[in-house]
C-alpha cells in the first residue's frame, strides 16, 4: 500500500524535526508537552505503533489465512522483537557503553513488544477479540492508574514522579536503567506498554478493515467516520484521564489513533484510489528505510552530545558547540535559530536516506 509507506515517511520526516532541536528557545509546535496534552511532536510515537499495527496485517496476512505457516511466521517475530530490544539498548550504549547505567526501556524496545504482541493477537485470534482486547487493556489501565495505591507514595496519583508506572519501572530496572536516573523516571516504561499494545492494535484493526473485499469508498468513508469518533471519544475520556505521552494514557490512546487513522484513510483515498504521485517521492525516501535512518539519527545524536572542553575549562555538548559556531553568528539563541538547525540535521539525514533509496538499499529486521 502506497499510502503507508507515504504515512510512515511523513512520520518519519516529522520525528527529525522534532527530536533533534537546538537549543531554546524553541517554536512550541516542535516542543513535546511536558505532562497533559498532546502536541504535534507527541504524535509522531503513536503513528509509528498504529503504522507497525497496519504493516503487519500486510505482512503477516498469508500466514493468518495458512495456519500450517505460523509456527514459521512466529519464529520471524520472535525475531524481530529480539532484534528490536537489542538494537534499542545499544542506541542507548552509544558511544560509552556504560552498561551499569544504560537505559533498558526505549523507543525501540517498545515498537518490539507491542509488535510482538500485536502479531501474535493478528494470527491466533479474530477482530472481535482484538476489539476486546483493546477495550480491556485501555478500561484496566485507567482503573490501574486511578484506584490502585502506589508503595510508599499513598494514594492512585498521576504524578511525574509518583505513579504507579514510575513506581514499578524503579523497581524493576533500578534507578540507574531509566531515561532519566536522576528523577528515576522513564517514558517508555512497563506499565504504559499496555495501552501503548491497543495503539498497535487500532492499526491491526484498521488494516484488516482496508483488506476488506468492501467498495473502496464505503472502507474509506468508514475508516475516517470511525477515526473521527475515536478522537471525539479521546476528548470526552480526558475529562478524567487526561491525554498524556508519557504516561500514555487511555485518551491518549483513542485520541492519537484516530488522527492516525484520519490521515492513513486520507492518504490511501489519494494516493492508491486517486493514484495521486505528485509529491509522494520524498516522503517515500523516507519510508522504505525508515528504522534504519531513526537508528542512525539517534546515534549521531548521541555522539552529539559528548562534551567538548573550552578555553575557560568548562564543558559544553558538541551539538551546542556547533550550534555556536554555525547559526549563533547569525540567528542568536531564537526560535527560527533553532529550527534552521534542525532542518540541517533532518536533510543530513534525508541525503543518507535518498542514497538508500537510489542504490535500492533496503534494510529490513
Amino acid at each position: 500500500m502506497l499510502a503507508l509507506d507515504v504515512f510512515r515517511g511523513l512520520t518519519v520526516m516529522m520525528m527529525l524535526l522534532v527530536n533533534y532541536i537546538g537549543p531554546p528557545p524553541t517554536y512550541e509546535l516542535f516542543g513535546h508537552r511536558e505532562w497533559h496534552g498532546c502536541s504535534p511532536a507527541d504524535l509522531v510515537f503513536p503513528f509509528f505503533l498504529f503504522i507497525a499495527g497496519v504493516s503487519l496485517v500486510y505482512g503477516l496476512g498469508g500466514a493468518r489465512r495458512e495456519p500450517a505457516r505460523q509456527g514459521r511466521a512466529l519464529l520471524t517475530v520472535l525475531r524481530r522483537v529480539l532484534l528490536l530490544l537489542a538494537l534499542g539498548m545499544l542506541i542507548d550504549l552509544v558511544p560509552k557503553f556504560y552498561f551499569t547505567s544504560f537505559r533498558i526501556p526505549g523507543v525501540l524496545q517498545r515498537i518490539g513488544l507491542v509488535f510482538g504482541i500485536c502479531a501474535v493477537l493478528f494470527l491466533k485470534t479474530r477482530w472481535r477479540t482484538q476489539l476486546l482486547t483493546l477495550a480491556g487493556l485501555l478500561i484496566g489501565y485507567n482503573l490501574l492508574m486511578a484506584l490502585v495505591p502506589v508503595p510508599g507514595v499513598g494514594a492512585a496519583n498521576l504524578g511525574r514522579l509518583t505513579n504507579l508506572g514510575t513506581w514499578l519501572d524503579r523497581l524493576v530496572f533500578t534507578h540507574r536503567h531509566l531515561y532519566n536516573e536522576l528523577e528515576a523516571h522513564d517514558p517508555e516504561g512497563l506499565l504504559s506498554t499496555l495501552p501503548a499494545i491497543g495503539t498497535g492494535l487500532l492499526g491491526v484493526l484498521c488494516g484488516q478493515w482496508l483488506r476488506q473485499p468492501r467498495p473502496v469508498a464505503e472502507r474509506v468513508a468508514w475508516l475516517l467516520a470511525a477515526s473521527f469518533g475515536l478522537i471525539g471519544l479521546g476528548l470526552i475520556w480526558n475529562g478524567w484521564f487526561p491525554i498524556n505521552k508519557q504516561l500514555w494514557t487511555s485518551s491518549y490512546v483513542l485520541y492519537t489513533g484516530g488522527i492516525a487513522g484520519a490521515g492513513l484513510g486520507t492518504l490511501y483515498w489519494l494516493c492508491d484510489v486517486q493514484q495521486w504521485r505528485r509529491g509522494t517521492t520524498l516522503p517515500l525516501v523516507f519510508g522504505v528505510n525508515a528504522l534504519t535512518i531513526y537508528a542512525l539519527s539517534e546515534m549521531g545524536q548521541q555522539l552529539l552530545e559528548l562534551t567538548r572542553r573550552l578555553p575557560d575549562g568548562s564543558k559544553q555538548p558538541l551539538r551546542l558547540w556547533l550550534y555556536d559556531q554555525l547559526f549563533l553568528p547569525y540567528f542568536g539563541y531564537s526560535r527560527p535559530g533553532t529550527f534552521v538547525y534542525s532542518l540541517i540535521y533532518a536533510a543530513l539525514w534525508g541525503l543518507v536516506a535518498w542514497w538508500m533509496y537510489r542504490r535500492r538499499i533496503i534494510v529490513k529486521i
